[in-house]
């Protein structure tokens, strides 16, 4: 353009696009700062599930049955609250139908051992008598693991101190008359028996509303988190924490788990506790 040519004065359109242009490095400059802010939480949330839990959840040999009920039982972080790792031996009480002794079994690794047991009592459902046939196949080609069937207490029995113990929603069926009942302080016992100094008992389970009427194991089979506490504490266990990953505050808690409005959507507590571990010179 020649200097005695009339400058054209932009419209509205140009100047707005020249505008753009102009903001453009501004904005991908801020965009790149808050991606740097983020970044170290969004890598804290990755690095909270171990690698070892990430691909138990992840191993392709897990049935559908099992990954098809991961959205509401949240694997990952169920067994991240747990602690579970390489080289672990855990208890996998009343292992149902062997959704988390699979998770455990690629968790603990080929170090680590499973002992999946399961009370003979409820060996009178034929869901459970499922789940324990498909569990010695999974046995069959895992030698980290082994299934055993006992009463209540003797399988609460190991041949060796575990690191962890683990009950997921079967502690409100020891109250149960067809569960005996279990002496409840004789189990909680035996877990404490079972584990090694400093290891984790933690107990999954439906909540019952407060003020709850003892028969609400078997009639909705839930059990109020307090009862759990303090029975569990009176064994010897201190209490860690717990987890809400699986609470729902829309649960009603006035229906059976197996209800079709609720199921498979009750409000759940995690407890954890520890075995104290022993004093110098014990």
């Amino acid at each position: 353009m020649s200097e005695s040519a009339p400058r054209r004065i932009p419209g509205p359109t140009e100047m707005l696009s020249e505008k753009a242009l102009i903001m453009r490095p501004l904005l991908l400059l801020c965009a790149a700062a808050t991606l740097l802010v983020a970044s170290p939480s969004a890598l804290a949330q990755a690095s909270a599930i171990p690698p070892s839990i990430a691909a138990a959840v992840t191993d392709p040999a897990r049935p559908a049955t099992d990954t098809t009920r991961d959205a509401n039982r949240k694997p990952a972080e169920t067994l991240a609250f747990l602690g579970v790792k390489p080289g672990d031996r855990i208890a996998d009480y009343a292992s149902g139908t062997g959704y988390f002794t699979r998770l455990f079994t690629v968790a603990v690794g080929p170090k680590g051992h499973v002992y999946a047991s399961v009370p003979s009592e409820l060996f009178t459902f034929a869901g459970i008598v499922k789940g324990f046939t498909d569990t010695q196949a999974w046995v069959a080609g895992h030698p980290n693991v082994t299934l055993s069937l006992g009463t209540a207490l003797a399988a609460a029995r190991y041949p060796e101190p575990l690191d962890a113990f683990w009950i997921g929603q079967n502690y409100h069926d020891l109250h149960d008359g067809f569960m005996g009942p279990v002496d409840i302080a004789a189990f909680n016992k035996a877990v404490f028996s079972a584990l090694k100094p400093g290891g984790i008992y933690v107990v999954l389970d439906h909540v019952a509303a407060p003020g709850s009427p003892a028969n609400v194991t078997d009639t909705l089979h839930r059990i109020e988190p307090g009862v759990v506490r303090r029975e569990v504490e009176a064994a010897g266990f201190v209490f860690v924490g717990e987890s809400r990953i699986l609470a729902n505050p829309q649960d009603p808690h006035s229906k059976g788990v197996f209800d079709p409005s609720i199921q498979g959507r009750t409000d759940q507590f995690l407890f954890k506790f520890r075995k104290p571990a022993r004093k110098p010179g014990q």
